[in-house]
């Protein structure tokens, strides 16, 4: 249920700026181009640590605004939304912000459920220390990138359907002619195996061809660490409810979380589920506005991503 504010200028919160959308792309890879250039310049175990955390947080952050242009929020107009989310936010990170849509609006629309299309996501929350240890020490060596990358194969040949989770079903493959399973391949693939051959291009270019792998190691490792944080503090360890207030939080995010688990301010979740059409840009200042007038009294919030993790891996609580 969506708080009642006369004093709230919606209006006025829902406005998009590309000035801003441009910001964020841009600062983005910014910081992607300035992770190959430490490791170019000042190559060490340390700095390749380093770009490792940063780059998967890059990988998540493109995730984000690929998300911020399915709400048509990134940008004013469908066509820079559509082109940009495409081909510079989430084909480099191998996601299809069209499939990528769909998928996420019913993720809006039943939220709190067993319908939502993302519950295996938060399904088994809280969980024990032990159990969420192994799950993040899978996630950092690379694991859980490889099964990712499994599903990602099947479902762009067709032979599961499309799902940004872990839940999924088999497509009927009887009668399927080769021909078929391979045009759907590239019409699923194209965009993120040339976004890829670009970006190694452009290291081979610059003399550093080697430094494509520390994008594809934290796409297997950091980036998986990060995703599994952020989705638990969500929706984890919540009513089924759907209430927005009930079942989706709010996470506080210290610099260094902004790098990694919460990027472009996807950790004020709670307003993102209240207000989808809001850009991201505007959730600081409207959640002082909730905060400000009472609206947010009861809302799930939790002061950092530690506290979500402890409340996480606590199966008593």
């Amino acid at each position: 249920m969506r708080p009642k504010i006369e004093s709230l200028d919606l209006k006025k919160f829902h406005e998009v700026s590309d000035l801003q959308g441009f910001l964020a792309v841009a600062t983005t890879w910014a910081m992607i181009t300035g992770s190959f250039a430490l490791v170019a310049y000042l190559p060490n175990p340390i700095t390749v640590l380093i770009a490792l955390v940063i780059l998967g947080g890059r990988h998540l952050a493109l995730a984000i605004l690929m998300h911020d242009a399915s709400h048509y929020s990134l940008f004013k107009t469908k066509k820079l939304n559509d082109w940009i989310g495409s081909w510079i936010c989430s084909y480099p990170t191998w996601q299809d912000l069209k499939r990528y849509r769909k998928h996420h609006m019913d993720h809006h629309l039943y939220a709190g459920s067993e319908k939502d299309p993302d519950v295996s996501l938060v399904r088994g929350y809280p969980t024990t220390r032990a159990s969420m240890a192994r799950k993040l020490f899978r996630d950092a060596i690379g694991i859980t990138g490889l099964k990712r990358v499994y599903g990602l194969l099947l479902m762009d040949f067709g032979f599961i359907t499309y799902t940004a989770s872990a839940e999924s079903k088999r497509i009927p493959q009887e009668g399927r002619a080769l021909s078929n399973v391979i045009a759907t391949g590239i019409k699923n693939l194209y965009g993120v195996v040339i976004t890829h051959l670009i970006l190694y291009w452009i290291l081979r270019a610059s003399g550093h061809p080697h430094l494509y792998w520390l994008w594809v190691i934290s796409y297997f490792t950091t980036f998986s660490v990060f995703v599994r944080i952020r989705s638990i503090a969500e929706h984890a360890c919540l009513e089924m409810d759907l209430d927005p207030m009930k079942c989706t939080r709010t996470t506080y995010a210290s610099p260094l979380a902004r790098v990694t688990v919460a990027p472009h301010h996807v950790n004020y979740h709670l307003e993102h589920h209240l207000y989808m059409g809001i850009p991201s840009f505007r959730f600081p200042e409207l959640h002082r506005k909730l905060k400000e007038s009472g609206a947010l009294k009861n809302a799930h919030i939790a002061q950092n991503y530690l506290q979500v993790l402890t409340l996480s891996s606590n199966p008593k609580s």
